[in-house]
């Protein structure tokens, strides 16, 4: 008996199903996310998520080209599923509308380090603190993040005197006296990518938690 035409078949049914499941069916969930249009308490209409400045997606080709995404992940559990929020990485779960204007979505799996999907919004008014980069532990107890020296130029203080940009350095990742350690381009372009993580924003797909008012009327 000739086996081949039901091999045959089996063979374009498992293709079918694959393409279906990988690719089909995602696509018609998610292929029409839209960001999401509300109105903020200024009563300012806002979209969220905005597609990033200029610096900042070049930011984001640092951050991958670094390997950051081995040690970071950008992807908050739900509450029910792990403590990513009660440690304040972010006040909801990571949702795929989160992403929809990133090239290269970089999720990542492993969390040598905290998880960054929120970390601009973490940060407030503060400006992203560039000696992070240079020197870890000079900015955190005990940080295993690998240094980017490279990303930053030492050079003499100039007559007109230390640059505004200079880090300021202690101990042995201090410059030599006269000497000034500033960021270059992609050390400020990956700046200007990490200041722009943030999720804070509630969308249909993820509530935000409810927050009881501390002096509500009893």
């Amino acid at each position: 008996m000739n086996h081949g035409p039901v091999l045959f078949l089996g063979l374009v049914t498992t293709l079918v199903a694959s393409w279906t499941g990988f690719v089909a069916l995602p696509h018609r969930q998610l292929g029409g996310l839209q960001p999401d249009i509300s109105t903020n308490a200024a009563g300012a209409i806002v979209a969220y998520p905005a597609a990033r400045s200029g610096e900042a997606a070049q930011g984001a080709e640092v951050y991958r080209s670094l390997g950051c995404v081995a040690c970071h992940t950008q992807q908050v559990r739900p509450e029910n599923g792990g403590g990513d929020i009660a440690r304040g990485w972010a006040k909801r779960r990571t949702v795929a509308r989160d992403h929809l204007f990133d090239s290269t979505v970089l999720l990542g799996s492993s969390r040598l380090g905290p998880d960054l999907a929120n970390y601009g919004e973490r940060l407030g008014t503060n400006s992203f603190p560039l000696v992070r980069l240079y020197d870890p532990p000079s900015a955190a107890t005990n940080s295993t993040c690998a240094p980017v020296p490279f990303l930053f130029e030492q050079r003499p203080i100039r007559s007109s005197g230390p640059s505004p940009e200079a880090l300021v350095l202690k101990g042995t990742a201090a410059p030599p006296v006269g000497s000034e350690v500033v960021p270059m381009l992609r050390a400020r372009q990956l700046a200007a990518y990490l200041r722009s993580l943030g999720t804070s924003v509630e969308l249909p797909e993820a509530l935000l938690p409810l927050v009881e008012e501390a002096n509500a009327p009893k």
